[in-house]
């Protein structure tokens, strides 16, 4: 009965997860959205470790608009972040959700600013 009730999203989370990890050559892109904001984070799964993160919510943060132009804000922030530590190449995990709307808006943002995916 455990296994049976997992929501949509987490079964394509988990055949995602299967394939793809963050090693310290090319961390993972984690993405998180929710209905108030865009969660972004770089992690190394060798390590588990969160090298870099960003959000729409957080302090340093200073996007105006709508939730998508946030979530470009926030990719180009993320972005800004990792180059400053030296991370150029990652791999993106967008955690069970569609690739559309807020995720592709980061995704496009991060590239934008020069994180290579």
């Amino acid at each position: 009965m455990a296994g049976k009730k997992l929501s949509r999203r987490d079964r394509i989370k988990k055949g995602i997860r299967k394939r793809l990890t963050g090693s310290e050559s090319r961390p993972r892109l984690s993405v998180y959205r929710s209905n108030k904001g865009i969660y972004a984070q770089i992690i190394n799964d060798v390590t588990g470790s969160t090298l870099v993160s960003a959000s729409s919510l957080s302090k340093d943060f200073s996007g105006n608009g709508n939730k998508s132009e946030q979530s470009v804000a926030v990719g180009k922030l993320v972005a800004e972040k990792a180059i400053a530590a030296g991370i150029k190449e990652v791999v993106f995990d967008r955690n069970g959700y569609l690739y559309h709307g807020r995720v592709k808006s980061l995704a496009e943002g991060a590239r934008e600013a020069g994180l290579v995916f």
